[in-house]
């Protein structure tokens, strides 16, 4: 897989930090051209030189700045990757924003701004990969979702919402691209919590620091799974086995997720320690100074998924259980056969008759 994606021109948005930087560090390391597509021009600088040590002398990288919520600016971005780099093989949509509190302490500018990033903006992406992909019959599109595209949770109904909306859009446009028999791979990758600046940048009205709900995965969980997922035809990913948990449990008891939620949803999303309301958030413009592929949950984050491993190499699973189940059989027989004659009992009358 690694080899083929060599020499592909990819496009990453988000890719200043988090799963975005980890995701354009990951296709750099196999070979590729990356285009790193982000606001904020320093943290995307500094993400682009981690993907040109990562690349060494394989791949190209380049960084284009731009707010994935201009449709104009995107479809700029998009010329602009193709005359530096060459045809788009694979288009990322990555971005996001989001906002930590109750709807109704959550306002209209608020709700419309995260939908123009983390939907819209996924839109936009595809949009302009659509144009050049079409007429070329080819190429692939990941949508990097959530577990939250399925099973909203509280405190951030517009990310969810969000979610769901990109999860809505992205089974029209299957069905479509399927109607009019156009190759194009589309993917969307469904992501656990994850250690990643996030929780330090987005806006929140919660009384202590935003954390997320664990069990928590490092970024480059996420990057190795997009990576594979721009590579074989897989309809969606599910990635971490609380994402196959939570939209699992939601298909089959969704009343009593709502009231689980309800119980532990708030605590689990904060950390013990107060949230300062001072402190600048990235809905609008950057953060400076955070755009760094991990967060601060180091500690506490896993750097594999065994649920994953398996997800994605589905062929030696089934090989392996069909061959502890032969060898379940084989060994039951070889019992069978070297165990004593049970003694005959034909004619043998219960005692006292």
């Amino acid at each position: 897989m690694v080899a083929r994606q060599r020499g592909r021109t990819v496009v990453v948005t988000g890719a200043s930090a988090g799963v975005g930087r980890a995701t354009a560090i990951e296709f750099a390391r196999r070979g590729c051209n990356v285009a790193l597509l982000a606001r904020g021009e320093s943290g995307l600088a500094s993400a682009a030189r981690e993907a040109e040590r990562a690349a060494g002398a394989d791949g190209r990288i380049i960084a284009v700045p731009v707010d994935v919520a201009d449709a104009a600016a995107l479809e700029r971005a998009a010329q602009l990757v193709e005359e530096r780099l060459g045809p788009i093989d694979v288009w990322i949509n990555n971005a996001m924003v989001s906002v930590f509190a109750p709807v109704h302490e959550t306002t209209p500018e608020e709700f419309r701004r995260v939908t123009e990033v983390t939907y819209l903006g996924a839109v936009h992406g595809t949009l302009a990969a659509l144009r050049r992909m079409r007429p070329r019959r080819g190429g692939a599109i990941i949508q990097v979702g959530s577990a939250l595209a399925y099973r909203g949770i509280p405190l951030q109904a517009a990310y969810c919402a969000a979610k769901h909306a990109l999860q809505g859009f992205t089974e029209s446009l299957r069905t479509e691209l399927l109607h009019d028999r156009i190759p194009i791979r589309l993917c969307m990758v469904q992501l656990p919590a994850l250690n990643t600046p996030q929780f330090d940048w987005a806006r929140s009205r919660m009384p202590s620091k935003a954390q997320p709900v664990p069990p928590i995965y490092q970024p480059e969980v996420a990057a190795r799974a997009i990576a594979w997922a721009a590579d074989h035809d897989r309809r969606e990913l599910y990635v971490g086995y609380p994402t196959l948990a939570a939209i699992i449990g939601n298909r089959i008891a969704p009343a009593y997720v709502d009231r689980y939620l309800a119980r532990t949803g708030y605590q689990l999303q904060q950390t013990g320690d107060p949230e300062d309301p001072s402190r600048p958030d990235n809905l609008y413009k950057p953060v400076p100074g955070l755009h760094t592929t991990h967060g601060r949950f180091d500690d506490r984050a896993h750097a594999h998924s065994p649920q994953l491993w398996a997800n994605t190499h589905r062929g030696i699973v089934a090989a392996a259980l069909i061959g502890v189940g032969l060898a379940a059989i084989v060994a039951r027989r070889l019992l069978a056969a070297g165990a004593p004659p049970a003694p005959r009992t034909r004619g043998v009358l219960p005692r006292g008759v």
